[in-house]
């Protein structure tokens, strides 16, 4: 009877059990599919209120919009929307989520609260436009017709000029914003007026065929009828005469006469309202940490008498005699540096960088992205003033990962650091990150698109020092150019510190810069300016990188023989762009569960 009793007890106890399994499980699968929803809600909405990003991933829906982020209506628009997502989150009990979308909340979290943070600053207001980062130059890449705005079909060419009329709205906008910051405190230095000034004059030329918006007029598919071609030439023409130069005319002149006049002369932007506290904030937005300037200073001396050892020993190693001022020197203006006498012959040479490394890829990368990629030079209109770079492919890959690269005089171009650069911004630095990110079938789509400088910036110089693994840097000259490059990094913590929150002068920082590194002073003086204009973004990279560099480490020593290079490379860049603290956790629990 007892056994009987047990038995009956057992079942009920297993059926109740059963019945709470169940229940448990078909919530949490609810409970995931409405996350997901979530996501997707956030990453749709928000191409909603940014149609350009929209635009730049591929997702033509939003071409012709170009809502205006300087007017109040835009700006409360955003901090709803992060608002609101802040509100959702909170509703979801993470221990129902999986792993992946454990780290989306975490990230989703992030996002609405930096972004938050960001928007109660005034200086996305007041400082609209710079010489380096700003929406005035990203549009005059859409506006070539060469970019990611297309111009296929005739409603292409009706968008474009929807979103022309929206950008100019803004441009007006942004002129009556910066009058506005003279009075206020908040007005650029003086220094960074005077590269703005002729990147605005580029855009006032008056022989309409000249101007850079009239570009897709000369690409006009042949499919079109000759009254559409006819159609479409008068409408640009005259959106161009009547509407384009007379806007970018007045901002020029503003900026030429008033703005520079009102220029601040000191560096910092400590020097404008709230600025100490705006540089901490941008600390922590593209570093992804909390270390504080001080450390960031302190860290970047330490890197930088590092890195000054090891350029020692391949001055020696070249066998130049001279300290190693000199040598930076020689390498600078060495003429067997810059042997190339047209813009191609530097676009060969790094395609030809490319060809050595492929067959050692396979080494360090299981994982390579589908989507193309190109070796392109800087468009002219912001070719002084630019950097090289690279901008992402679309999301369906239709259109290829693209490195930029700025050659203003193909016989002053110095090939000293081309392999490294290479590395950094193309493969499989920037081209590597981004496109697998965009290719991911596991990845939420708004995770697609994140960008967190300290991760992507990090990775970019983390992928630097590969290149011995890669087959490169058998030059010494290569191999310094990337001690260089690491050099460059490591003097951005000193300089970007020691502009915004320890009293330094443009002129001292370009010193420092100019003592400790090869790059030629031309290129120093537009890497301070750039630092000028953005605060804190040039931290990251150093940051980032030596973040990497631990976690590979970390993952060697406790790992062994266990420790595959491209299974460390799979888990740093499976799940995209994240916070550095967050890609700590990944990697330490990889380590454990590995073991």
């Amino acid at each position: 009877m007892k056994k009987t009793l047990a038995i009956i007890s057992f079942c009920l106890f297993t059926i109740v059990a059963c019945k709470e399994k169940t229940t448990l499980t078909t919530a949490t699968v609810d409970s995931n599919e409405t996350f997901e929803t979530m996501l997707k809600d956030y990453y749709e909405d928000g191409l909603k209120l940014n149609p350009v990003s929209a635009t730049m991933s591929g997702d033509n829906r939003y071409n012709e919009q170009y809502p205006n982020p300087l007017s109040q209506d835009h700006i409360d628009a955003m901090k709803n929307y992060y608002n609101s997502y802040k509100e959702k989150i909170a509703s979801y009990d993470s221990s129902n989520l999986t792993d992946s979308q454990k780290m989306s909340l975490d990230i989703l979290k992030w996002e609405c609260d930096i972004n938050l943070e960001h928007l109660s600053y005034k200086n996305h207001q007041y400082f609209p436009i710079d010489q380096m980062w700003t929406a005035n130059l990203t549009f005059g890449q859409l506006a070539s017709g060469a970019g990611a705005q297309p111009f296929n079909t005739v409603d292409d060419y009706k968008n474009w000029q929807l979103r022309v009329d929206g950008y100019l709205q803004w441009l007006a906008m942004a002129e009556n914003n910066m009058r506005e910051g003279v009075k206020t405190g908040y007005v650029l230095p003086a220094s960074l007026i005077k590269k703005i000034i002729p990147q605005l004059n580029e855009m006032t030329v008056t022989d309409v065929k000249k101007h850079l918006f009239y570009s897709p007029v000369y690409t006009i598919p042949e499919s079109f009828s000759n009254e559409e071609k006819e159609t479409i030439t008068i409408e640009y023409t005259n959106m161009i005469a009547d509407k384009v130069i007379p806007t970018y005319e007045s901002i020029h002149d503003f900026m030429e006469n008033e703005y520079l006049e009102a220029g601040r002369k000191s560096s910092g932007i400590d020097a404008i309202p709230n600025g100490e506290a705006y540089y901490n904030h941008q600390i922590k937005l593209y570093t992804t940490t909390n270390m504080t300037a001080d450390e960031i200073h302190n860290l970047g001396l330490k890197e930088v008498a590092r890195i000054l050892s090891e350029m020692e020993q391949v001055k020696n190693q070249i066998g130049f005699e001279g300290d190693i001022k000199a040598f930076f020197n020689d390498v600078r203006s060495n003429p067997k540096l810059m042997p190339f006498k047209t813009p191609e012959e530097v676009i060969a040479n790094f395609n030809a960088i490319h060809e050595t490394m492929k067959p050692q890829l396979e080494k360090l990368f299981d994982a390579k992205p589908k989507t193309p990629f190109e070796v392109r030079r800087t468009e002219a209109f912001r070719e002084n003033s630019a950097s090289a770079e690279y901008n992402p492919g679309s999301l369906d890959g239709t259109r290829p990962g693209i490195f930029y690269t700025p050659i203003p005089d193909a016989t002053k171009y110095n090939v000293y650091s081309d392999e490294s650069l290479f590395l950094h911004e193309a493969i499989p630095g920037h081209h590597y990150q981004i496109s697998l990110t965009q290719e991911s079938k596991t990845l939420s789509d708004f995770r697609k698109t994140l960008w967190y400088s300290g991760y992507g910036e990090g990775w970019a110089l983390y992928s630097e020092s590969l290149g011995k693994e890669l087959g490169l840097y058998t030059d010494p000259y290569q191999y310094f150019g990337m001690l260089g490059a690491e050099m460059h990094r490591a003097i951005r913590l000193v300089v970007d510190t020691g502009m915004h929150a320890k009293g330094w002068s443009r002129e001292k920082a370009i010193q420092y810069s100019l003592e400790n590194e090869a790059e030629p002073e031309a290129g120093i003086i537009s890497e301070i300016e750039r630092y000028m204009a953005n605060p804190g973004q040039a931290l990251s990279y150093k940051i980032g990188q030596l973040k990497i560099q631990e976690l590979r480490a970390k993952a060697k020593a406790e790992m062994g023989d266990k420790f595959d290079i491209r299974q460390f490379h799979n888990q740093v860049l499976e799940t995209g762009c994240v916070p550095l603290a967050l890609l700590e956790e990944k990697i330490n629990s990889w380590i454990t569960a590995t073991k």
